[in-house]
C-alpha cells in the first residue's frame, strides 16, 4: 500500500524545528514562491537523505552547510546519490547565506533558469548537475 512514510515525515518535521540561522534566512527568501515563482520545500526526503531545500519543478536540491562539511566524504556520497536520481545539487556555506544573500539568490536563479549547468567546486560554492541517464538503460 502506497502512502506517506510516517517515519520520514516525522524526521523531516524534526529537522525543520532545528534549522540554523542561515537556513532560516534562506527559507524566508524561498518560501511562498518568492523566488521567481518557483516552489521550494524544506527537508524533502530523497532516498535515505533529506534535502535542506528542494524545488521539484527543476529537480534542485539546496544544501546550507557549516564548516564541518568541508571535504566531507558523506556529502560527496550524498551528492552522488542525489545526482544519480536526477537532482541537481548546490551547496552554500552558512556564512555566504548570511553575509551575501543576494549572490546566493542570484546563483539559485541562474540554476532554476538553466543558465548555470556546469559543475562548480569552489571554496564557498559547490554545484553538481544531475547525471545524464542513458535512455537505453
Amino acid at each position: 500500500m502506497r502512502g506517506p512514510d510516517k517515519g520520514k515525515t516525522e524526521r523531516a518535521r524534526g529537522l525543520r524545528k532545528v534549522e540554523n540561522g542561515a537556513e532560516e534566512a534562506l527559507w524566508f527568501e524561498l518560501r511562498d514562491r518568492r523566488l521567481n515563482g518557483f516552489k521550494f520545500v524544506r527537508q524533502l526526503p530523497i532516498g535515505r537523505y533529506f534535502a535542506d531545500f528542494a524545488c521539484r519543478q527543476v529537480h534542485l536540491v539546496i544544501e546550507v552547510d557549516g564548516s564541518q562539511h568541508a571535504n566531507s566524504r558523506h556529502d560527496t556520497r550524498r551528492d552522488d546519490y542525489m545526482t544519480s536520481e536526477g537532482w541537481n545539487v548546490v551547496r552554500f556555506w552558512n556564512g555566504c547565506v548570511l553575509q551575501d544573500r543576494e549572490r546566493v539568490l542570484g546563483t539559485i536563479v541562474e540554476i532554476v533558469e538553466n543558465r548555470l549547468v556546469q559543475e562548480i567546486r569552489a571554496f564557498d560554492l559547490t554545484f553538481v548537475p544531475a547525471k545524464k541517464v542513458d535512455a537505453g538503460q
